[in-house]
């Protein structure tokens, strides 16, 4: 759907129908869905020092529960049944929901009061994905996309990737479509429905006649307007029939890595996708989005988190433990988080409801200081409506946690750029966190 700003620059009589694309057949379905999705670049060897910073973003679709997960209160009235348990840095206790993650937070960050104004699902993912509140009158980008924006380096494969993606995937916003994530389901094979299925020259056929098709209609309609003669859907042609033959391709199928290995993070989606994750990070992706849901538990607290938590700790671990080991933290930001937190009271359903006001974000790499801990929630707060910053210590705002996100992997936050109607807007309206940033 097209944002205010964006009505003024599209006109749905001129866009080309989706019969029309069907009728070229396959082809067409190729590319028609991967034109949102690929930008051309030259391809890098990435594994080199100096290669560009890249994003992963853990994200914990519904709202994980700070108090079983990375701020637990043992043994407070706010506390519930999780317990605290020792991790590899000195003094910092998560909850034993996470034994593996436990062994491996030397490596990174958290920062325990993370505030929000949005308690509602939808507006809050936006918020936390984009650094903004939702605005009736134009869609902010979100991280992937702002770093694709930034830099132009990519791959031969999607730049901005999410996988099993729920109801939000990043998108590009006002930058365009060409920043949205390219969305894929489970890595456990290769990407369906992008290796050719017809020989070589058949296919050719196909392509010609289907750009034969395009060029027509954009000749009677946008293309004439513009006065050009390369638009958006030229180069996503072009990227998605380079995709299809690279070997960069193989990065999604994580049946190529050891049992072992697979079995290290997991053998669920989420498990796969962390791993397909750390792939595609080698070969030239700059941000990959995982999805991990369950956590929205207004109802059995205890054992939806826990439940969640058994998808989520061995792949975070592994995932931490791989990118050390394979060198790619300092050009790899890892971040773990979902839209809000749950309350410190326990419904009378033995759930725990939407909570803004102070949540857990994991942080860790690309300069991100090891081993540091930012703000806690408090252990006997005061459920103060009208003051619910009372109960958190060294409060970060969203804003300020995208700002610092956004300086990790060097985007220049402060910078404003003009969406597609002039209008001026700042990448970020928050301030980097100096003291978790090495």
């Amino acid at each position: 759907m097209c944002s205010s700003d964006h009505e003024k620059l599209c006109n749905v009589n001129t866009h080309l129908s989706r019969r029309t694309l069907l009728g070229a057949g396959t082809g067409a379905l190729l590319m028609s869905s991967l034109a949102r999705h690929l930008a051309w670049a030259d391809a890098t060897g990435v594994t080199e020092k100096g290669r560009p910073k890249s994003v992963i973003l853990l994200w914990m679709q519904g709202g994980p529960s700070q108090l079983e997960t990375f701020d637990p209160h043992a043994g407070s009235k706010v506390g519930g049944d999780a317990k605290a348990i020792g991790t590899t840095v000195k003094g910092l206790q998560i909850a034993d929901t996470l034994p593996r993650v436990a062994e491996q937070m030397h490596l990174a960050s958290l920062v325990r009061s993370v505030t929000g104004k949005e308690g509602d699902h939808e507006r809050a993912v936006y918020n936390v994905k984009t650094g903004f509140r939702s605005d009736p009158t134009l869609i902010h980008p979100s991280i992937g996309a702002a770093l694709c924006h930034a830099s132009d380096r990519g791959a031969d494969i999607p730049r901005h990737i999410s996988i099993s993606p729920q109801n939000f995937p990043g998108r590009g916003g006002y930058l365009g479509a060409a920043y949205d994530a390219f969305k894929v389901n489970d890595p456990a094979g290769p990407v369906p429905d992008v290796r050719r299925q017809v020989d070589q020259e058949r296919f050719d056929r196909r392509i010609a006649d289907l750009s034969e098709i395009v060029e027509k209609q954009f000749a009677r309609g946008r293309l004439k307007d513009l006065n050009r003669s390369r638009t958006l859907h030229t180069t996503a042609t072009e990227s998605a029939l380079k995709m299809m033959t690279s070997e960069q391709l193989n990065a999604f199928d994580v049946s190529e890595e050891s049992e072992s290995v697979r079995d290290e993070f997991g053998d669920n989606r989420f498990g796969r996708g962390c791993l397909a994750a750390s792939r595609l990070i080698e070969v030239g992706a700059r941000c990959v989005e995982v999805t991990l849901g369950g956590w929205d538990s207004h109802i059995n607290n205890h054992d939806l988190q826990a439940s969640a938590c058994e998808s989520l700790d061995p792949a975070l671990a592994a995932l931490l433990k791989r990118l050390e080991e394979r060198d790619q933290l300092e050009n790899t930001l890892l971040v773990c988080g979902g839209e809000f937190g749950r309350t410190p009271t326990i419904n009378p359903a033995g759930g725990r409801d939407h909570w803004p006001h102070g949540f857990s974000t994991l942080l860790a790499g690309c300069g991100v200081r090891r081993g540091g801990v930012l703000g806690a929630t408090a252990v006997d707060p005061k459920l103060d409506p009208e003051n619910p910053l009372d109960d958190v210590s060294d409060p970060v705002t969203v804003a300020d946690l995208h700002a610092t996100i956004l300086k990790a992997i060097d985007v220049p936050f402060e910078e404003e750029l003009d969406t597609p109607v002039g209008r001026p807007m700042k990448r970020s309206e928050g301030m980097p966190i100096e003291s978790i940033l090495a």
